[in-house]
C-alpha cells in the first residue's frame, strides 16, 4: 500500500471498545489504543481499503502511461518529488505529470515529463472517512470485536482465532485486484 501514515486510533473507538467490554476505567485506554490501531490495520489489509484519512507516499517507476496508487480511496494527490539516479530529489511540476481519481476511490498517475527522476515519491491522502462515525457500521463493528478479542486472548496458548463474525462484517467491503 506504499507508505502510510500511522493509525491514532481516535477516542470514539477507544469508548466504543470500552463499552462493549464493559470497562468503565481509563487504566486500559493506552492497551485499548494499541489494540484497535492493530485492529484498523488488519481491517485494511482484508478489505483493501484505508479506513481512517491519513497521508500516504508511494513509490513508483517513471513511465508515460497510467500507474495505479496501491492505497485506496484515494482523496488526493498532493504532490510528486522526482528521485533522479545521482543527485537531490526534487518536486515536479504540476505540468510535468497527471493525475486521476476515478470514481472507485482509485489514483492514477503518468508523469510526462520527469526530467532527470528514473522514479517518483506520490503523496497524497487516502481513506473512506476523515473520522470514526464516518466509517461505515460494518467496518467499525468488525475493528472493535477485534480489537476486543485481542484484549480478552492477550496471547493465551488457547487462542482460536479472531472472530468469523469479523471477516464476515468486512467482506462485503473487500476490494481485490488482479495483478
Amino acid at each position: 500500500m506504499g507508505r502510510l501514515d500511522p493509525v491514532i486510533p481516535p477516542g470514539d473507538a477507544v469508548e466504543d471498545a470500552k463499552a462493549y467490554l464493559r470497562i468503565d476505567h481509563a487504566d486500559e485506554d493506552a492497551l485499548l489504543s494499541s489494540l484497535i490501531a492493530s485492529a484498523i490495520r488488519g481491517c485494511e489489509g482484508f478489505t483493501g481499503q484505508v479506513l481512517l484519512r491519513r497521508g500516504f507516499v508511494q513509490r513508483i517507476g517513471v513511465r508515460s502511461d497510467w500507474t495505479r496508487l496501491s492505497p485506496t480511496p484515494v482523496v488526493s494527490v498532493t504532490g510528486v518529488t522526482g528521485i533522479p539516479v545521482e543527485g537531490a530529489t526534487f518536486l515536479l511540476p504540476v505540468g510535468a505529470y497527471a493525475v486521476d481519481i476515478d470514481g472507485n476511490g482509485d489514483g492514477w498517475v503518468r508523469v510526462t515529463a520527469p526530467g532527470a527522476a528514473g522514479r517518483v515519491d506520490v503523496a497524497g491522502i487516502a481513506g473512506l472517512s476523515s473520522d470514526w462515525g464516518g466509517v461505515p457500521e460494518a467496518l467499525r463493528q468488525g475493528v472493535i470485536r477485534l480489537a476486543s478479542h485481542l484484549y480478552a486472548v492477550r496471547d493465551a496458548p488457547d487462542d482460536p482465532g479472531p472472530p468469523a463474525a469479523v471477516a464476515a462484517l468486512w467482506r462485503p467491503w473487500r476490494r481485490m485486484r488482479l495483478g
